[in-house]
């Protein structure tokens, strides 16, 4: 059968040995209410002490962001954008993250290329204090083109019901702060793209080119 599977595109030797890599990054962003490593079919999670605790769940991908990280090689930063997106969505309720899950679909990506993605996930999740559960890696050949990807994440928190911010609270009088941004994150990459011209299926060298260059 895994004669079969490689014949089709999927080596499944290659997918075990890559799920024990990511084992092991996982191990490094962990809390100690996690009780199982990465691997098992489902993570395993233990609540703590909360008087009336409120999960509090998103999910999110970082989109055509996928395209621009594959022009220029470099992955680690679209799992930082990834577990950043997430945990900021499920901030906004006043809840802690305590989890993340990470999905990659792809055909052709090298296990590189797979584990950067996850240790940008791995080292955004230690910064925002929550565990890396699990995840999932699918090959598929025939679904997306050769080298192409998506990269999605899932994120639970809690908050105790009574510090639940769901704007009810707002008053008349209250300050509103505005951050600034540092720049683009997750967000509008494919009007980029197109302003650019670039991940549109031109020639990578001259796309990479455009990217790689500073615009004050």
């Amino acid at each position: 059968m895994p004669d079969a599977y490689a014949a089709a595109g999927v080596d499944v030797d290659a997918a075990e040995a890559l799920v024990d890599r990511f084992a092991g990054l996982a191990r490094s962003a962990r809390r100690p209410e996690v009780l199982a490593d990465v691997g098992p079919f489902a993570g395993l999670f233990k609540l703590g002490s909360y008087d009336e605790p409120v999960l509090v769940a998103s999910t999110d991908s970082v989109g055509t962001k996928v395209k621009i990280a594959g022009l220029l090689g470099r992955y680690e930063g679209v799992g930082h954008d990834l577990v950043n997106h997430c945990v900021n969505d499920v901030l906004t309720t006043g809840a802690e993250p305590l989890f993340f899950l990470d999905y990659i679909g792809n055909c052709g990506l090298s296990d590189d290329a797979k584990a950067a993605l996850v240790a940008g996930c791995v080292a955004a999740c230690k910064q925002a204090g929550c565990a890396l559960l699990g995840g999932e890696t699918a090959d598929m050949p025939g679904t997306y083109a050769d080298g192409d990807f998506d990269l999605v994440g899932f994120v639970l928190g809690v908050v105790e019901r009574d510090a639940v911010i769901d704007g009810s609270r707002i008053r008349e009088g209250d300050a509103l702060i505005a951050l600034p941004s540092n720049g683009l994150h997750t967000n509008g990459y494919s009007l980029v793209r197109r302003l650019f011209n670039v991940g549109v299926g031109g020639d990578p060298a001259a796309e990479r080119a455009v990217l790689e260059r500073s615009y004050p």
